[in-house]
Formats: C-alpha cells, structure tokens, sequence
C-alpha cells in the first residue's frame, strides 16, 4: 500500500516528518518497507518557452526548434512533434536527465544537426497518456522552473506492508484513521452525494445473485452523458503516487476511489452491455461450461465451473473482482456508464486470480476482505466524481442487492481485565478514547466495563482480547512497564513424547545421518513416478490454491523429498548423502473436511560411509545399512521386540526390501530403491530409504532404561554351523536356537552363510555364534555340552537341518 503524504494531510492533520512517522506506524504494526521522494526521477525537466520553430534540413517531419529554458540559456532541439507553435511553453528534459522510461537525454546529432535536450510529452513524464504531441503547459507557467515542483509533483511516499487481516487498511482513509489514533488528531472520510437528475437507475438496470456466499451485495450506479478524456493533473498525480498508471478521466476515478476508500469499484459502458426489455440485465454466477470471456488485456479465457462472473442478457461481461471484460471496456466513444461497487467472495476471486495469473489492486482487495457496508458510500463518491470531472448526469437511485446486510459486532471490554493481561494501569477513559480514535463505538457497560461496537471494516476484532490488543497497540509497548510473569515455581520440561522425539533425532544423528527438511507440498505425477496406492477408503489431500501443477497435494510419504534431496546432491558432485526426515504427511477419506496428520520418520542412505583411502576401501551402503539405521534406532528407544519381514512394494528392489513390525505390527518399510524410480529422479542408485510412522515407535518405546549389573561369571561360547533349505530364514533358525537354549543362552549371532562346494544345491549353511552364561556360577564344560546336545536336536528338527561336518 503506497502513501501520498500530500494526500495523506489532506485527510489527518499530521505534522511529523515521513521517517517519525514511520517509526510510529512500525511500532503500531503497519511496517514501512520503504520510503520514497517522488518527482526526483524529472529532477532535470524545466519548463522552456519555444523561441524559434523550422523545418529540419534533412526531414521533412522533424523540427528544428530553439527553446528558452531561462537564465538567458536558449537550447537547440530537433522535435518530432507536430502540436506546437512558436510562444507554447512546454516541458524540457536538459542534458543528463533520466526520464521515468528509463531513457537518459544525451547531447547528439539527429540527421547532422546538433540536439541538445528534448521537448517531452505526457507519457514520456510518466503524467498522462497522450503520447502523439508535446505536453503544451498554460501561459502563466515560469520559464526555467523546475517542472515537478511547479506541477505539485514532489512528494514523499511511505510504501506500507499491510497484513493480511487488515483489510481496513488498504485505503488513504483506513491510513488516515490509524494515524490519526497514533497521533490524538481527528481522521476525516471523504465522501460525496451525488446531484442526480432523470429517470431512475432502476428504469434501466436489474442486478440478480445467484449465490449471496459468493457475491454478498452487488449495487450499480448509472451515470448518463459523460465525456471520456484525460484525467485533471490532481488526478493524474494522485493515481500515480498510488502506483497506478493514469487511463481515463473515468477508469481514474475508479482506482482514486479504491486507493481512496479500500472499495474496488469497475466501470462498465452501458452502451456496450446488452438489453434485454430495453433494461440491462446484470447478474452474478458461476460460469457455465464452455464459458469463455476476452478479457481487458485481449486474451480469451477459458472459465473453470468455479470462476464467478458478472453476466449481462449476452453472456459473461467480467470476471469478478479480478478484470473487466474487453467488450463492456468504457473507450473515448463511452456516454453512458455503469458504476459496480461490489463485495465478492475472498476465495473465489483468489482462485479465479491464481487460476488465470490476473493479479491488480483490486483482487488483492477482494482477496483480503472487502467491506460490504462500504460499497454505497464509494460509489455515491465515484458517481459525484464522474459527474464534476467528466460531466454527465447521475441517474437517481443505486440498484443494491444486499439480501443479508452485515451488523456490527457487539463486545465487552472489562478494564480489569485488560489491564492484568497489559501490566497497564489504564483507566475506562483512556482505553475508551484509543477505541474510539480508531473508529470503534463506545459506551460505557457499567462496573468498569465497556460496550464496544465492532464496524464491519474491522473483521480482525471478534474477542475482547482482541480489543485488548487494539489499546496496547496505540497506548504504546514501549509505555508497558517490563515485568516478570507470575508463575507456580516450578520449572518446565518436555513432554514424553517430546523428549523421544528428540531421542530418535539424536539416534538418527549418532548413526551418521543428517537431518533435512523438504516441502509438505506434493506432485501428483509421484503417485506414478513410486507405483504407490494408497489403502482403500484414502485419497491424497489436494490443494485449493496451489502455488504450481507440481505442488498441488499435501505430500503422504517423506519418500519422494527425500529422493529428491539425493539426486539435488549428487548433481553437484555429493555421491555419500546420509539424510534423514521427521515431518508430518496427510491423507484423508471421500467427504471428509479435515485431513489426517501423521508423523513420520524417513531416512535416504546413499554412496558410502566414508570416502575410499589409499589402504581402506568401504563398501557401498546396502540395504543392511539401512537395518543397522533401524537397529540402533530401537535401541536408543528401548524397543526389544521389532523384527524385519520380506515385503515387495513397487519403489523398492524385489529381495531387498522389508516391512518393519513393532510388537508385532507393521510401522514402516525399509529397502533398496528399485532401478525404474532412480530413473524417475535422477538418481543413481544404490539407495536405501526406509519411513515409519513415529507414534507406534513412541508407544513402544521404554519410558525407563534399564540397565543390567555385568556379569560376575565367564562365559562359554561355542559355534554352530547348520545346513538348512534355502527357504528357511535365518531370522527362523534364530527363534528356534533361543527357544531351545533355555535360561543357559545368553545370546546367538549368525556370522557366516555359505553356499557352495560341500553343501547341496538348493542348500545354504548358517552358521552361528552361541554365548552360555549362568547369573549363579562358572559352567562347566559338562553343563554346556548337555545344554548344547539337547539344542542341536530341537533346532535340527524344527527347521529340517542338520549339523554341517
């Protein structure tokens, strides 16, 4: 939002220099990103008398012209315009001026004859549009002036960074208010009645809403016999200080009356808009299929079933709230107009915005909220306006569809209260002028208390700690005493499941993994890129207004950022990429409003560990990396019971892949990617990547570590070579050894497999290290080999082994 701060003392006797003002606004929550002294950019335009006019030499459509620019200076220039005559005074832009085009005026030689300078016109100031002649300035202006001071050019501009839920402020007039209750001045509101004259407005024009959601009130004013022309320079500054380009007398008006008022308002010609039983039928409503609109800038625009649109009896005139249609565009040939002033849905003219890339001044407005209660009062000001600049007559009446007129909020502010929560010590009075300053109604409640009536304009307020708010703010944070707060005397701490969290980070970390972050945003195209399905009765989370085709869902998995993040960091010369996530993902169900969130971890396992050295050349990372990530993982959460299952899924390698069970149920998968998704993302391969859902993981995890006192007694070791079938899992053979060694087994460690010479085809050896170990006493070797005996023929039969000679 840019400030005129010529505009702005027209509304609010404020006396403060830009930057103390700034500093106030900043302080009161409006941030000033910029602050800028307009005029400076024609710093070397002055105002010349032409002295001489000849024909070029050497062209026939160029002039040779001296000019007085004062100071007894007279400069020769060649001119190409044809408008002017020897005596007109007109705009010179001097040797080493930058003109707002970016043009730079050089000495120079046009067809052999020397120029010095240039004679400007409208557009090439950046002060009008007419660009086919020379800006022809009135008798009285001084020759040699500077042209910006004598035009009222120079001002100073505050550029403001308006939040999104103070739509108030996206007007002079909001400014002005906020101001004004900075500064203990009174804000005044520019408005207008409008001289009307005859037949109604309601002879001609209908308005129907199809759907008040979408367009809550719709007015339209009609405004007979204009003259469309170029805007008076008050106008023209005023448009341009506002960052808008000056088009019309009439189309100025418009943006005037928003920059003004906050109120969005489109002119249509009512020439152009089609009748229907000599009346002009306008209505609002989505677009029908097919529906296609050319809109101001030339483009035909395909419509989606969700755009709203202003209609005549003909079809679809303008998209609402976003841009006008080309057919309906008020031109020099306009006589009659047709004045909107309107309020439409925030979310519709958002999507509509996004959809077809149209952004303006005014969707943002929309965009943000517009209040309904004002659009009457900014189109009676836009009506006067038209009437006094471009002539005309206002027709009697606006025609107002307002089915559901919005009320003001009704609140109570207790003062005791909002002083305990402040630390303040302000009295009902005081508190009741801030309010009041900032256009609130007061009345007193009684028992310290006030009634507060919260306007339309001021959608942000719905609490009374909101209100509470409001007084801190313009009171002044800095006038708050700094106090400790009150608290029971005991000190805080994280949660359980807080303090896992950070445990599985730490692990994750210990492990040699990094953490990252990728987008919660999703693309569609990953559902093919992985193969995924998601479990019936859930469907992917999409988006209303995403910022691209390529993030249109909430993601479901971590598993695409992550491969993402690899194939990011071997592209740039990073092949051992260690990373690890801990993020939420989202799914949802047919008909359901709100998502489901879970948290999940996922890590991606790439290259090596460690770079090869002269004497040391380490493996590349597989998918017993990845299990080891897991072990050490449960470990540090005190999870016992977990155990890996063979599993196929279409992003992983088939006979390196794996679900994870915790107790028994499935929290997550582990494995190595399958080659078609690397392809997919670039990425070269092996990579491991496992996801799990933290809350199982959570559940599971012991809330105290427990520790065991070391061993007094040695222990016995022996090992145990079994010949199994290939089907039989050494994870089974494990379970059936710890079964038999009853409380002597201490532990049991598969260290080698071997298939080959010595052992049948379609037979693999297992071989495993077994730990004997009694709490009581030293074993003897007797009291292993009955043990040992006794469980080489248990697992022998229970997995159909036998023992490798």
């Amino acid at each position: 939002m840019r400030v005129s701060m010529k505009w702005l003392r027209e509304l609010v006797p404020v006396d403060l220099a830009p930057a103390e003002l700034a500093d106030r606004l900043d302080m009161t929550g409006t941030a000033v990103e910029a602050i800028e002294t307009v005029g400076q950019e024609i710093e070397g335009v002055v105002i010349g008398r032409i002295v001489s006019k000849e024909r070029h030499p050497n062209a026939e459509k160029l002039w040779l012209t001296k000019v007085d620019v004062g100071g007894g200076e007279t400069l020769q220039i060649v001119c190409g315009a044809q408008n002017f005559k020897v005596g007109d005074k007109v705009p010179v832009a001097t040797v080493g001026t930058t003109l707002p085009n970016g043009v730079t005026i050089k000495k120079a030689k046009l067809r052999g004859v020397e120029s010095v300078g240039m004679n400007c016109s409208a557009i090439e100031l950046g002060v009008g549009s007419e660009a086919s002649g020379l800006l022809i300035l009135p008798d009285e202006a001084p020759v040699g002036a500077s042209f910006a001071e004598w035009r009222g050019m120079s001002d100073t501009v505050l550029d403001l960074e308006i939040t999104p839920n103070r739509p108030d402020c996206l007007s002079m007039a909001g400014i002005a208010r906020e101001v004004a209750a900075i500064t203990g001045a009174t804000a005044g509101k520019p408005s207008s009645t409008p001289e009307e004259g005859g037949a109604p407005a309601s002879d001609e024009v209908t308005v129907t809403v199809d759907d008040p959601s979408l367009c809550p009130r719709y007015t339209a004013r009609l405004i007979r016999g204009v003259k469309v022309g170029p805007s008076p320079d008050w106008l023209v500054q005023r448009v341009l200080a506002s960052g808008s380009r000056p088009v019309s007398n009439i189309v100025d008006i418009t943006n005037y009356v928003m920059f003004e008022l906050g109120q969005p308002l489109h002119a249509f010609d009512a020439g152009r808009l089609a009748r229907e039983g000599g009346k002009i039928a306008i209505g609002v409503r989505l677009a029908g299929e097919g529906e296609h609109l050319v809109t101001l800038d030339g483009k035909d625009r395909q419509l989606a079933a969700d755009t709203l649109v202003i209609t005549d009896s003909s079809g679809a005139v303008a998209l609402a709230g976003v841009m006008g249609g080309e057919d309906t565009e008020v031109s020099a040939e306009t006589v009659d107009v047709l004045l909107e002033s309107a309020c439409f849905d925030p979310a519709s003219v958002s999507r509509t915005s996004r959809r077809l890339g149209l952004f303006s001044e005014a969707s943002s407005r929309f965009e943000k909220g517009v209040d309904p209660n004002g659009c009457a009062a900014a189109s009676d000001r836009a009506a006067a306006l038209i009437a006094k600049i471009a002539g005309g007559e206002v027709a009697p009446g606006v025609v107002d569809e307002y089915p559901a007129p919005r009320s003001p909020l009704a609140l109570t502010l207790r003062v005791a209260r909002a002083n305990s929560v402040l630390g303040t010590d302000l009295g009902p009075h005081e508190m009741s002028d801030i309010l009041g300053r900032l256009g609130l109604g007061v009345a007193d409640a009684g028992g310290e208390a006030l009634a507060v009536e919260v306007p339309t304009f001021r959608p942000d307020l719905e609490r009374e700690i909101d209100l509470i708010e409001e007084v801190v703010r313009v009171h002044g944070m800095e006038n708050v005493t700094p106090t400790l707060p009150a608290g029971p005397g005991r000190a805080g701490g994280l949660t359980r499941e807080q303090r896992l969290r950070e445990r599985i980070g730490e692990a994750l970390r210990a492990a040699g993994l990094e953490d990252t972050m990728s987008y919660s945003f999703a693309d569609p195209a990953d559902f093919g890129r992985l193969g995924w399905e998601l479990p019936e009765g859930e469907v992917p989370v999409e988006l209303l207004n995403p910022m691209s085709e390529e993030q249109a869902l909430l993601r479901w998995t971590l598993a695409p950022g992550l491969l993402r993040a690899v194939s990011h960091n071997q592209r740039r010369g990073v092949d051992d990429v260690h990373l690890y996530e801990m993020g939420a993902v989202f799914v949802t169900a047919p008909g359901r409003k709100q998502p489901k969130e879970r948290t999940h971890v996922g890590g991606a396992l790439a290259g090596r560990w460690h770079r090869p050295t002269w004497d040391d050349e380490p493996p590349q990372l597989d998918f017993f990396d990845g299990k080891g990530v897991f072990g050490a993982l449960a470990e540090s959460l005190g999870i016992e019971r977990w155990k890996l299952r063979a599993a196929e899924m279409p992003w992983l390698q088939p006979g390196r892949s794996a679900e994870v069970l915790v107790g028994g149920d499935v929290v997550g998968w582990l494995g190595e990617v399958a080659a078609p998704v690397l392809d997919a993302y670039e990425a070269r391969g092996p990579i491991v990547l496992f996801e799990l859902q933290t809350e199982p993981l959570l559940r599971s995890a012991a809330g105290v570590r427990v520790f065991e006192e070391l061993p007094r007694f040695p222990a016995v070791e022996l090992d145990i070579a079994l010949v199994v079938d290939e089907d039989v899992t050494a994870e089974r053979v494990e379970q059936a050894i710890r079964s038999a060694g009853g409380k002597l087994l201490e532990g049991a460690r598969l260290f080698d497999v071997y298939r080959g010479q010595g052992v049948a085809a379609g037979r693999k050896s297992l071989a495993f290290a077994l730990t004997y170990r009694s709490p009581e006493r030293t074993l003897t070797d007797e009291d292993v080999a009955a043990v040992h005996e006794k469980l080489v023929r248990k697992v022998t039969a229970a997995v159909g082994g036998e023992l490798r000679g």
